[in-house]
């Protein structure tokens, strides 16, 4: 006799059981990131005179997740209540640093504009594509000359090149569909956190101390404050640091430094589309030489024949999106000003969810080649970016 066709009470009642089992597992991770990125942000509001704004959230969240994570891993003996406490807030953390992060990117296109990077001029624009192009080639070359980690160099290259936190989460997930990724599992999982929380130390760490260097830099080399505001928005990495390096020039510097930021987050998603289509291209090589599955594939992407990944991820077109949306004028200003708090707000949330789960001894007994990547990464975006200034803006 074939089984009973589940009824429809049936079918409602395992779907409550599913979610409530869903938000028991998440809930703790999601609750104490929630209540870190207000106490963070409040923190950080603090902090802001005396830092004069040097001291970003995302930095600050990164820091205390990190801390906070290594305290649990490090000094806190195993199988005690600390391990406890990480298996609890894991999933919801995990979660956090993932979703919420992609929506802070989708977010971030409301910030950008495409008439206001046109009012650039050719000149402005090719500086940024300049700058783009060659800090992401020179810095995945120098990192296969440091032997640094493949992972990791792809991922210092986005994140220095295009828009620190939010170019390396991009970048995260065509890792996470790489055939050649970390082996399967907790220890491939960790293997990539951890790559993720180097990329973006050395991104948020270089560009806050570029805040305190070209501002003094610029003034010596005696750069207009229309230059000024080219180089800087060229090659510092986040837009609250652009923001705080700029805003110590003029506000000429400031306004130019912002679009110029903001016409290198533009090609964030053609640069995550390029590495897709390599990507792609590497799986159906996979493929065709006869491998159903890529065997060191991560847990979590199904590397299939005939099944490809795609060529941007859905959170990517979402930025485009938004972007389109903010470029045709129709939003009131209470909307993007309102989006970029909320920006703010989820990528702190995010950063402290990933540093959640780093070990920073661990991180440090590994990171010295990268540390030196992210040194010559800096002179490198702020070479390139000043001598295109000087070239093509004199």
């Amino acid at each position: 006799m074939p089984p009973p066709l589940p009824t429809p009470t049936r079918t409602a009642t395992a779907t409550t059981l599913g979610s409530a089992a869903e938000a028991s597992r998440l809930g703790p991770g999601l609750a104490l990131s929630a209540v870190a990125t207000v106490v963070l942000l409040g923190v950080s509001r603090l902090l802001a005179p005396v830092t004069n704004g040097a001291l970003s959230p995302l930095v600050l969240a990164l820091l205390a997740g990190a801390a906070l994570g290594s305290a649990l891993g490090r000094f806190v003996p195993r199988g005690g209540r600390a391990a406890r406490f990480t298996a609890q807030v894991g999933p919801g953390t995990d979660r956090v640093a993932r979703t919420v992060l992609r929506a802070g990117v989708v977010l971030l296109g409301l910030q950008l504009s495409i008439p206001d990077v046109l009012a650039l001029g050719w000149r402005g624009i090719a500086v940024v594509v300049i700058t783009v192009t060659g800090t992401f080639a020179a810095v995945l070359g120098l990192g296969r000359l440091l032997r640094v980690p493949r992972a990791t160099a792809l991922l210092v290259a986005t994140g220095f090149s295009i828009c620190g936190a939010a170019a390396v989460s991009a970048m995260t997930s065509v890792l996470e569909r790489d055939p050649r990724a970390d082996p399967a599992g907790d220890a491939g999982a960790a293997r990539l956190r951890d790559n993720v929380a180097a990329a973006l130390a050395l991104v948020t760490g270089y560009g806050t101390v570029a805040i305190f260097v070209l501002p003094p830099l610029a003034g010596a080399l005696g750069l207009t404050d229309h230059q000024a505001g080219l180089w800087i928005g060229a090659s510092v990495q986040e837009v609250a640091q652009v923001v705080a390096a700029a805003g110590t020039v003029s506000a000429t510097a400031l306004a130019t430094a912002t679009v110029t930021k903001l016409a290198r987050v533009v090609l964030l998603a053609p640069l995550v589309a390029g590495a897709g289509a390599l990507l792609a291209r590497r799986a159906a090589l996979t493929a065709a030489a006869g491998d159903d599955v890529v065997p060191d594939a991560p847990e979590d992407v199904t590397t299939t024949r005939g099944r490809r990944a795609p060529l941007v991820p859905g959170f990517v077109l979402g930025f485009l999106a938004a972007v389109l949306v903010r470029s045709t004028g129709v939003l009131p200003d209470v909307v993007t000003d309102t989006a970029q708090q909320l920006t703010t707000v989820l990528f702190v949330a995010a950063m402290f969810a990933l540093g959640t789960g780093v070990d920073v001894p661990r991180l440090a007994r590994t990171a010295r080649r990268p540390l030196v990547l992210g040194a010559l990464g800096t002179v490198v975006v702020t070479g390139l970016a000043l001598s295109a200034v000087l070239l093509l803006a004199p």
